[in-house]
């Protein structure tokens, strides 16, 4: 067989210099190499029919983002849109993307978490502890004086003479005293000054005669003296008199003299219950304008919340023995009178949720030690409604109380707790 007439495909052809032709072809040359235009896609054709953009994937994907904020051009949100349809990986993609969009705008309240400021101030305290640190016991004061502040902060002129009506529980019946948002805070000023005589600082009642070192006298006096009511001037010196008293009592060391009592006209309280005792009418107050300018206010931490609890109920003997005096309680059970520091006829409170704990109340004498083996009642009631109960806001009558045992005691208690109000 001569050369040249072999079967087809064995290498019988020629190149144009008379050669073999090689076997296996050359590549084909690239359409985006040649110089053609390329297929479109049935979406880009459309736009480009109808005037659109005409952008390619790269560019496309780019946009996602922009997208997603509908910050796109009508004709760039046209382009994603019609590609979105035919790429998988693309719509995916979107699809992330507005979601995260979504985590960007919430539908929650602008109002700032009550629980906020507490956080950021832990976590910057497990970063660097305070220079001088706040007590304790000084702590829920802190709090609550800032939290009420904080709501103060955007009142207008007719949040400030709103009206509100302070309640307490006074004998056997609830007293009250009408007055405004800005007469609320000249009251806890007024009533702040205790401490603030007590710690030798000014008197934020100045020359005014405070015609009895009561709390209501002293209030009483602040709003006689001034020619008109009080406006949203008050803040300023009743706030800067809040951080006085944190910062002083920060100061004194555990090497300092005792700490002085607090006279509030019939008794006195330890300079560490008095803070507390601040900070207790300090958030019941706060509620009283928050309901007077229709605003949500939420009780104090758990933590404060049980220290304001554990006051009240070791107030509770002393009050239960002086509405003993005063004939408005039974008698005392002479079968288990102790003399001070024995155990006695016993009640106990149960506090449930928010600054819950358990507490043995002496029903017969105010030095008596509460005792598991004398206990004749039991009552169980919510943290925050104990505490509206201690505020004069709930009458004893219609606290949700659970019982059990000598009613007689349960009802002594209840009321004993209403009467720790005070105007």
């Amino acid at each position: 067989m001569s050369e040249g007439t072999g079967p087809p495909g064995e290498g019988g052809a020629h190149d144009e210099h008379g050669g073999r032709a090689p076997r296996i072809p050359m590549p084909r040359t690239s359409v985006e190499d040649g110089g053609q235009p390329l297929p479109e896609p049935e979406e880009l054709a459309e736009l480009k029919e109808q005037g659109g953009l005409v952008l390619d994937h790269d560019v496309l994907k780019s946009l996602l983002g922009a997208w997603a904020l509908a910050a796109c051009s009508p004709q760039e949100t046209a382009a994603v849109e019609a590609h979105l349809g035919g790429c998988g990986g693309c719509a995916d993609e979107a699809r992330r993307l507005r979601e995260a969009v979504g985590l960007l705008h919430p539908p929650e309240s602008l109002d700032l978490d009550p629980g906020l400021r507490t956080r950021v101030l832990d976590g910057c305290l497990e970063r660097r502890p305070p220079r001088v640190p706040v007590p304790g016991w000084a702590a829920p004061y802190d709090a609550e004086t800032a939290r009420l502040d904080a709501l103060l902060q955007d009142f207008g002129d007719s949040e400030w003479h709103a009206p509100v009506r302070l309640r307490w529980f006074e004998g056997e019946g609830t007293a009250s005293r009408r007055t405004t948002v800005a007469g609320v805070i000249a009251h806890l000023m007024s009533v702040d000054g205790l401490v603030s005589v007590a710690l030798g600082l000014d008197d934020p009642l100045g020359d005014i005669p405070a015609g009895g070192p009561t709390p209501a006298a002293r209030t009483e006096a602040y709003w006689r003296a001034s020619h008109f009511p009080p406006t949203r001037s008050v803040r300023t010196p009743w706030r800067e008199q809040t951080h006085t008293l944190v910062r002083t009592v920060s100061l004194t060391g555990p090497d300092a003299a005792p700490a002085p009592a607090v006279p509030y006209g019939g008794f006195e309280l330890p300079l560490p219950d008095a803070m507390l005792d601040r900070a207790f009418e300090c958030w019941v107050h706060a509620e009283d304008i928050a309901d007077a300018v229709d605003y949500p206010y939420e009780p104090p931490a758990p933590r404060h919340l049980n220290r304001m609890i554990d006051l009240a109920a070791r107030m509770l003997p002393a009050a239960l023995a002086a509405r003993r005096q005063a004939g408005l309680a039974s008698p005392a059970r002479t079968r288990h009178l102790v003399t001070a520091g024995e155990p006695g006829r016993s009640l106990r409170l149960e506090i449930e949720g928010l600054g819950g704990g358990e507490w043995l109340i002496p029903l017969d004498s105010p030095g008596a030690v509460g005792s598991a083996e004398y206990e004749v009642a039991h009552v169980a009631l919510d943290g925050v409604e104990f505490c509206r109960l201690a505020a004069g806001h709930v009458p004893p009558d219609e606290a949700a109380a659970g019982q059990a045992g000598d009613r007689q005691a349960i009802r002594d208690v209840l009321h004993a707790a209403a009467s720790l109000s005070r105007m």
